[in-house]
């Protein structure tokens, strides 16, 4: 079937399986653990495993949102179409505006570790070369975009092998870590209380952190048009992948905690995971963990490269964004458009950020400022489930707590972190993460005035979605169609 609007992407290429595995690696747990637990020690001490296990509950929150969004609405732009169709257009658009501008920030952040970590593997020295880490980044970023535009399914591939051999490192250094007989401090559980705060702003500083060390699994949503049955799979995958990140979050930041000094720590900043790893096995064990932390870096780029491009992709369909952003490729069909332009526009920004000092002291600000992005789309789409299910909420205690109260409160939490954070970030930091959003209102009143059906569109309503469970004719049971969306399928 052809349309007006072009081909769709591959249907049925995921499963569940692989749908997990694109969560896991959408919140790169070696990557998160190695440049961020450092920073959230210094912020927060003892009290560090305390941060990600408070964190953990409004994050399910905002995943069972997720979950719950999927199941009646298709979008390979995921809360771009549900905050749009539930609380307004243009906080539909700010939401796809907001992951848009923060993975593109993080692609150029995470490519130069990933070079870095590469050149650790052979020297230590060339890895604190810049220009030659960032060289080496550039490729691996271009590698991933090839595998990203030669389809799903080898694009799932690729993510199998790299997050199947960094997992099998993590879990073997977490057994070995577990019978470690060296140790800096014992473990008391009041390292999981809240004690160890130094009050409501020591909270919200790590709260501030762990909340982001989570970011990444809502991938699954964004390969929604792309998977198997799904209105279940993807939701399902996503709360999995927050559960399986949140245990290895935890193990470690009480394994660097339990077996590494705070004087280690502090002088390994970036690279504690390997420093773990000498502790725990003398010889092999920084190099494994490298292997890991590169692998995870490496892997997150794809997904981040995936949920940019499918946001992308989805408003270049909706003539929310320049429409040849909604082209699919006729042999791989993936969004090819998308893909090159996000490849431009990143390795322009990996070459200013190398060659200008300033931008690369802007680009340390940026990361600061994703952020204020995350907090905003996570927040959106907290509040959206409880509008699209609000009809349902008191049929079933289940709706009540799992569709309404809890995804209401991760959002909730999500805009304290955002206002939080504006009084704790430097200035560059928080107009980089405010102006990048107001960037999006050009391209949203633009298309807005130009009269794109988005800002018309169908409301989302769960009653009606699931009592009717809409399929268009000659759709089969895993019809990835839905109201206003033409699909190829």
């Amino acid at each position: 079937m052809s349309n007006s609007r072009g081909r769709g992407l591959q249907a049925n290429a995921l499963g569940t399986f692989d749908t997990v595995v694109m969560a896991v690696a959408g919140s790169a747990p070696a990557y998160s653990i190695a440049a961020t637990t450092a920073v959230l020690v210094g912020a927060v001490g003892l009290a560090s495993p305390a941060a990600l296990l408070y964190c953990a509950i409004p994050m399910l929150g905002i995943a069972l949102a997720f979950s719950y969004l999927s199941r009646i609405d298709v979008n390979a732009g995921a809360s771009y179409s549900w905050v749009g169709r539930t609380l307004h257009p243009f906080l539909g658009f700010i939401s796809g505006w907001a992951l848009v501008i923060s993975t593109t920030i993080f692609m150029v952040a995470g490519s130069l570790p990933a070079g870095a970590m590469t050149l650790a593997l052979f020297d230590e020295e060339l890895a604190e070369n810049t220009a030659l880490s960032t060289l080496v980044g550039a490729g691996w970023f271009v590698i991933m975009l090839c595998v990203v535009l030669g389809g799903a399914r080898l694009t799932v591939r690729a993510q199998l092998v790299m997050s199947g051999v960094e997992l099998a490192i993590l879990a073997l250094f977490a057994v070995l870590a577990l019978f470690h007989s060296g140790s800096a401090r014992a473990f008391d559980w009041s390292w999981l209380g809240f004690g160890h705060f130094d009050g409501v702003t020591g909270f919200a500083s790590g709260a501030l952190i762990a909340a982001f060390y989570y970011w990444g699994w809502d991938v699954t949503s964004n390969l929604s048009e792309e998977t198997r049955n799904s209105r279940r799979t993807t939701g399902l995958a996503g709360l999995i992948g927050v559960g399986i990140v949140f245990l290895l979050f935890e193990v470690f930041t009480i394994a660097v905690n339990v077996i590494l000094s705070s004087k280690q720590i502090q002088e390994n900043d970036a690279n504690v995971l390997a420093v773990l790893g000498e502790e725990v096995w003398p010889g092999w064990g920084g190099k494994l963990l490298i292997v890991a932390v590169m692998l995870s870096t490496i892997a997150t780029l794809e997904t981040t490269l995936i949920q940019v491009t499918r946001s992308l992709f989805a408003m270049g369909r909706d003539r929310t964004m320049p429409s040849a952003l909604g082209r699919v490729h006729r042999r791989w069909n993936t969004p090819w458009v998308a893909i090159a332009v996000v490849g431009v526009v990143a390795l322009a920004m990996f070459v200013a950020a190398n060659s200008l000092g300033t931008v690369g002291d802007i680009l340390s600000d940026a990361i600061s400022a994703i952020g204020l992005q995350i907090a905003v789309y996570y927040g959106l789409t907290g509040l959206a489930v409880v509008v699209a299910y609000r009809k349902m909420l008191l049929k079933s205690v289940g709706n009540f707590v799992l569709g309404g109260v809890w995804p209401l409160f991760g959002a909730l939490f999500m805009f304290w972190i955002f206002v939080e954070s504006l009084g704790q970030l430097g200035s560059s930091a928080v107009a980089i993460g405010i102006g990048g959003l107001a960037a999006g209102l050009i391209p949203m009143l633009w298309y807005w005035r130009q009269g794109s059906e988005y800002y018309r569109p169908a409301k989302l309503d769960a009653a009606w979605t699931v009592e009717a469970d809409y399929v268009p004719a000659g759709g089969g049971p895993n019809s990835l169609a839905h109201e206003g969306l033409p699909t190829d399928f």
